[in-house]
C-alpha cells in the first residue's frame, strides 16, 4: 500500500454499508479519503470510529450521484483542495422493492438506473480525467453484485430493474478495460458481492429469503484493500464473494 499512501481516494456511497467501511479500510490504510454521500453527516460520524491519527485524512462532500452537474462541482473541489484523484470506489447503488416492473413505477426506475449506471458513468468519467491530467497511476473500482451476473429466481420478486443495473456494470467494466489497454496506469475491477447485510436489506427482503446468509460490508472493504495491492502489472478485473453457505 505504500505508493498509495497519502494519495487522494473518493468513495461514493460513503454514509453507510460497504461504503463507510471502505472509507475506514481505505484511511487507516494511508489514503486521503473524500467519502461522498447525501447525508454528510454520516461520513463525518466514520471519524470517531478510526484512530485520532486517521481522523485527519477522512473527509465528507456532500453529493447526489444522480445529478451530473453536482458530480462535475464535487470532482473539481476535491481537485482543489486534496489533489488529484488516484483511486475511485464506485459504491453508491440503490435498491427498489416496491413494485414490479410490469407495474406503474417510472420514479423507481429512473432512481435505480440515475444512481446505479448513469452515477458510475458521471463519477468514473471526472475521476479518470483527473488521474489523466495528473500524469500519474490509478485505480477505479466498481461495486457490482452477483446478480449483476445471474438473476436469481425468487417467490415474488420484487427486484425491479436493480439486477439489469447490474448487469449494465458488469458490460461496463469490460468496456472501461478496452478503452484503458493504451494507459496502463489505470486498473479497472469490478467487485461482485453475495447479500451484504446493509440498509438496502429491507426487512421484507429478509422475510421473502428466510434463510440466506450474508457477508459483512468489511468482507467487501478488505478485498478491495487487497486489490489494490497488487502490483502495477496485475489486474482483477472481476472479484466475486459470496458467504459460505449461499444458495444463489
Amino acid at each position: 500500500m505504500e505508493r498509495w499512501s497519502n494519495r487522494v481516494a473518493v468513495v461514493t456511497g460513503a454514509s453507510s454499508g460497504i461504503g463507510a467501511a471502505v472509507v475506514k479500510y481505505l484511511a487507516n490504510n494511508g489514503l486521503v479519503t473524500v467519502g461522498l454521500a447525501r447525508r454528510k453527516e454520516r461520513i463525518e460520524a466514520i471519524r470517531d470510529e478510526v484512530k485520532l491519527e486517521v481522523r485527519t485524512r477522512i473527509h465528507a462532500i456532500q453529493c447526489d450521484v444522480r445529478n451530473e452537474e453536482q458530480i462535475i462541482a464535487v470532482f473539481k473541489e476535491i481537485e482543489k483542495k486534496y489533489g488529484p484523484v488516484a483511486v475511485l470506489v464506485n459504491n453508491a447503488g440503490i435498491l427498489r422493492t416496491t413494485t414490479l416492473l410490469t407495474e406503474s413505477n417510472s420514479q423507481d426506475i429512473r432512481d435505480v438506473i440515475d444512481t446505479n449506471i448513469l452515477g458510475v458513468v458521471h463519477c468514473t468519467r471526472e475521476a479518470y480525467r483527473s488521474m489523466k491530467a495528473s500524469g500519474g497511476d490509478g485505480h477505479i473500482f466498481l461495486i457490482n453484485s452477483i446478480v449483476g451476473h445471474k438473476v436469481p429466481l425468487f417467490e415474488n420478486n420484487t427486484f425491479n430493474i436493480y439486477p439489469p443495473s447490474k448487469h449494465a456494470v458488469t458490460a461496463m467494466t469490460e468496456i472501461y478495460r478496452q478503452e484503458l489497454l493504451n494507459n496502463k496506469k489505470v486498473k479497472i475491477t469490478s467487485i461482485s458481492p453475495g447479500v451484504v447485510e446493509t440498509e438496502i436489506i429491507t426487512d421484507d427482503i429478509k422475510r421473502q429469503i428466510p434463510d440466506m446468509v450474508y457477508l459483512k460490508s468489511e468482507d467487501i472493504a478488505d478485498a478491495l484493500v487487497y486489490c489494490l495491492q497488487t502490483p502495477p502489472h496485475v489486474q482483477m478485473h472481476e472479484m466475486t464473494i459470496k458467504p459460505v453457505g449461499e444458495k444463489i
